[in-house]
């Protein structure tokens, strides 16, 4: 990338619940010298997010205003061309953010957003991976708690075990947060685009190729009690899994036959029941256009809980990872998963992606593949925890 264009990082979703709070931590913490820029239509809104910062960190880089549509393949073009990084925090991203990851990929410009969505992700790799490979740019989804914690969790875990064995992992997620709202639209969207979801993820698997010489597994799955960690285990089909698997079949650390399950962990049973209908009952209320349009009422994707509510939640991932005769628990936990931590985490990749050396990556890479020690060294001084409780 040319040092010369004049932004090291641009933001865009400054205006929202999730990007003012990715706002507010670039601010905080970038470097004095950092230069960058808030994007997106409304100037008087990003001028009003400024003046914000501006009183809340007196001492931070101050930000530029660029107005430009994320609709707009054109505006895109020119700020993707203008900046090293591009965050984003727009979402639902199948639905806004194909121009500016268009964008990125053509101008060789490192991207990272928050995305969950697993057609959005698949479709960026079948239209945009080759381009970004030729460009230089690094497409890294899902930055946030969708899927750092798993992926550098599962990474950091692997980090413990003996190099060149085959080695499985299982992950357990817990926390008390509930859903933010651009997750919530993020999802009913999801539901009610399955068919184009399985058919882009058929497209990749045709398309992709496999890791020569080495095995990726997903592990079987099965609701399960779990008497060590206090709860039952069910398998979590969300995209942190698969997240997780092409860490692994692009990273030789992770041995020549590495297996991986992904879990919610449910302190009672009867949570498990409840989850599962609300999501059944979702993803059928989700398949009409008149009942989808009524859920996405429901929240809306700018809301969010208050800072006394965020200062409550708390989330923590268990890892069990096994190996060459060894066996390892590791730990990540941090504060509110939907909002405090996600912005954290989006924030200190755009600065990673945009200040750290890296080891050399392009195309749409996994935050392990792109970032991987640096980032699990900035999360874990920003608090963010990263711990080994087990070792035998």
């Amino acid at each position: 990338m040319e040092p010369s264009r004049p932004y090291d990082l641009v933001l865009f979703g400054a205006t929202g619940f999730t990007g003012g709070l990715t706002a507010d931590y670039l601010a905080a913490e970038a470097p004095v010298e950092t230069r960058w820029a808030l994007v997106g239509r409304n100037r008087s809104k990003l001028e009003a997010v400024a003046a914000r910062l501006a009183a809340a960190s007196p001492r931070a880089p101050v930000p530029e205003i660029v107005e430009a549509d994320a609709g707009d393949p054109e505006a895109m073009r020119r700020v993707a061309e203008s900046t090293r990084v591009v965050i984003t925090t727009v979402g639902p991203y199948i639905l806004h953010g194909g121009p500016l990851v268009a964008a990125c990929a053509a101008a060789g410009t490192d991207y990272c957003d928050l995305t969950g969505e697993p057609e959005f992700v698949d479709r960026t790799w079948i239209d945009h991976h080759a381009e970004a490979e030729r460009t230089g740019a690094r497409l890294v989804h899902c930055c946030g708690f969708d899927s750092i914690p798993h992926d550098l969790g599962a990474y950091f875990t692997v980090k413990q075990l003996p190099e060149g064995v085959p080695l499985t992992v299982n992950g357990y997620v817990r926390s008390n947060a509930e859903f933010s709202g651009g997750t919530f639209h993020s999802a009913i969207n999801a539901f009610g685009r399955a068919r184009q979801t399985l058919a882009a993820a058929k497209e990749r698997k045709r398309a992709e190729q496999r890791p020569g010489g080495r095995s990726i597994h997903s592990a079987p799955g099965r609701v399960r009690r779990m008497p060590a960690l206090g709860g039952w285990a069910v398998p979590l089909p969300t995209i942190d899994g698969p997240i997780i698997l092409r860490s692994a079949a692009a990273l030789d650390r992770y041995g020549p036959d590495f297996t991986y399950g992904h879990n919610l962990l449910a302190k009672h049973l009867a949570t498990v029941g409840a989850l599962g209908a609300g999501i059944g009952t979702g993803f059928a209320l989700a398949q009409l256009p008149p009942t989808r349009k009524l859920l996405l009422k429901m929240k809306s994707p700018g809301e969010g809980p208050s800072e006394e509510k965020r200062a409550k939640s708390w989330f923590k991932v268990v890892f069990v990872g096994e190996g060459g005769g060894k066996r390892v628990v590791t730990e990540v936990k941090g504060g509110d998963p939907g909002y405090s931590e996600t912005s954290k985490m989006l924030a200190e990749s755009g600065l990673c992606l945009a200040f750290d050396h890296l080891p050399a990556s392009a195309g749409q890479v996994t935050t392990a593949v792109a970032m991987g020690d640096s980032l699990l060294a900035r999360l874990q001084k920003a608090g963010i925890g990263f711990e080994v409780v087990e070792s035998s």
